[in-house]
């Protein structure tokens, strides 16, 4: 990608060469000695244009002469680009975005709406460790949009409908236990769920099924009867209650919470919409969309409206209500080939909004996928408690000297910060296989050690202001290699976060946070700040402006800035 400081010097050189040019990425060299960025748009255009690309990049050199921002430009090898960022430019750059909210993020998404479909947990079940990932990358990708200046509706889009009610009406019946139910709504409906997977084999009375008797109470749910409805309302109730205080917990918040339910009842309409307007057609009693060589099916012959018939509804309704300009839906990548039939349908129906999949691996037991009908789950709350006690037994030897309220607050932020950077690190495409050690790594590319960076930087800012050293920004200047190494990593931080939001990975804020912290840190090791008075006043503004990327950053992921550990 072309950096936001270079995108106009690089329109200009490749101009000057072929005004109709598209203008390739410059990227980061590996070796500072080479300068700073590197660009190989000449390779490209010589083939095209049948020149030297030596010859072609070296006409375009004096495009960058006296450009500010660019201290030299030079040409390497065969005929890449080499530039080198000019040193006062760099510093004053620094300056004027760590007065920036968003710390010079280009502003892509202003005055337009995306929405992210993320978490999206199965009512009367307890949220278990495999909705971490939806959770997780669909509240930062949240976070990312918004910094991005786009405005975000986070809609949780929960599984609140279909026989697995009818199953648990038929358990309900069978074998609650009233008193358990009233100290543990959604943990009773759990035991119920599994238990009647685990006899739905059995029969009944005249040869009926328990899972006939399912699909029986699923029918009359679906069709109104009152007692079906009325426990169905206080299962998702008592299942919306539970999950708030997870949400909560970890820091992740909606601005809508509908289900299946919500769309159900509209799918008769979405059909009759596609057979008019040509876009579906009836074939031997269903109703189809061809695509190609495949076709759609969004109507059964049984008359049951298909899944893509509910996300259309879906859609219509979020089209109707905001106008989005974006959708992100965020699962497991099992799911991507329905989503990449179901946009084919939208974009033939004539959806304007950019439809997005961002399919994530599985996490895994060792032992093989978890599921709750086998009870082999692993609850989310359980997995944050026991993170959280591993982070508070760290604090407690590390940080005995704090008072109880404080050494609380840190194991929580470090606990809960653990297990959401380390699903956060991962390529979302990567399947996990869940491992306790791993996921709860108290060093090394860890929330720990994100958090730790930046409680040493509070830490030096606390101990000037102590010896009464205020910080000056305009005192920021670039004389060591480490302090430009600093520099250049904060300043190429948006840079990442734009390539995350078009890759859709959130991994790659994670990575850039962590090339920050250990620039950071690399600066504070061989560098005194507070000693040496002749760059006292350049270093402390350094480690002021890190300070303010830091902690924007941490929050980018989700994480809780510490001022100590």
């Amino acid at each position: 990608m072309i950096p936001a400081l270079l995108r106009p010097l690089a329109a200009l050189a490749a101009a000057s060469v072929d005004p109709e040019a598209d203008v390739d990425a410059l990227v980061p060299t590996n070796n500072p000695a080479h300068g700073d960025y590197q660009w190989n748009f000449a390779f490209r255009m010589a083939k095209a244009r049948r020149e030297n690309p030596r010859a072609l990049a070296e006409r375009l050199v004096p495009c960058f002469a006296g450009q500010p921002g660019v201290g030299k430009a030079e040409v390497a090898g065969p005929g890449f680009l080499n530039l080198h960022l000019d040193d006062v430019w760099l510093a004053r750059t620094l300056v004027a975005q760590a007065a920036d909210p968003q710390f010079g993020l280009v502003q892509s998404g202003a005055e337009k709406l995306a929405i992210i479909d993320f978490s999206s947990p199965n009512v009367a079940k307890r949220m278990h460790v495999g909705h971490m990932r939806s959770t997780h990358l669909g509240h930062v990708l949240s976070l990312m949009h918004r910094a991005a200046g786009w405005t975000v509706i986070g809609d949780n889009h929960i599984g609140d409908w279909g026989t697995p009610f009818g199953k648990l009406i038929v358990a309900w019946d069978h074998w609650r236990d009233q008193a358990a139910y009233d100290a543990d709504p959604v943990g009773e409906l759990e035991r119920l769920y599994v238990l009647f997977g685990e006899k739905s084999a059995a029969k009944e009375g005249a040869g009926v099924h328990l899972a006939d008797r399912a699909r029986d109470e699923t029918a009359k749910l679906q069709r109104g009867d009152p007692r079906n409805t009325a426990l169905w309302e206080q299962f998702r109730r008592a299942s919306l209650a539970e999950y708030e205080t997870v949400y909560a917990r970890m820091g992740v918040r909606f601005e809508e919470v509908l289900g299946e339910s919500a769309y159900g009842g509209m799918t008769d309409e979405i059909v009759a919409a596609l057979l008019a307007e040509g876009v579906a057609e009836a074939s031997d009693g269903a109703v189809i969309v061809r695509l190609g060589d495949q076709v759609s099916v969004v109507r059964k012959k049984d008359g049951a409206a298909t899944y893509t018939a509910t996300d259309l509804a879906c859609v219509r309704y979020r089209v109707q209500r905001w106008s989005p300009a974006k959708m992100v839906y965020v699962t497991d990548a099992r799911q991507h080939q329905h989503f990449m039939t179901f946009f084919a349908v939208a974009a033939r129906w004539n959806v304007a909004a950019e439809l997005v999949h961002m399919g994530f691996g599985m996490l895994k037991l060792p032992d093989g996928t978890m599921s709750t009908r086998k009870g082999n789950v692993i609850r989310l709350v359980e997995l944050l408690d026991e993170a959280v006690a591993r982070a508070r037994a760290i604090v407690d030897e590390k940080s005995g000297s704090l008072d109880e309220a404080e050494r609380a607050l840190i194991a929580e932020a470090v606990g809960v910060g653990a297990v959401r950077y380390q699903d956060l690190v991962q390529s979302p495409s990567t399947d996990i296989t869940f491992d306790w050690d791993r996921m709860l790594a108290m060093d090394g590319n860890s929330a720990p050690y994100l958090l730790y960076s930046r409680a040493r930087a509070a830490s030096l800012l606390r101990k000037a202001a102590a010896a009464g050293y205020v910080p000056d920004l305009a005192a920021l200047t670039l004389e060591h290699p480490k302090e430009r190494e600093l520099a250049l990593c904060m300043l190429r931080f948006p840079e990442a976060v734009e390539s995350a939001l078009r890759a859709t990975a959130p991994n790659l804020v994670a990575e850039a946070t962590y090339r920050l912290c250990e620039a950071f840190n690399r600066f504070y090791y061989e560098l005194p700040v507070l000693t040496g008075q002749e760059r006292l006043a350049s270093r402390l503004a350094l480690t002021c402006v890190a300070d303010r990327l830091i902690v924007r950053a941490l929050r980018l992921l989700g994480l809780t800035p510490l001022d100590r550990m």
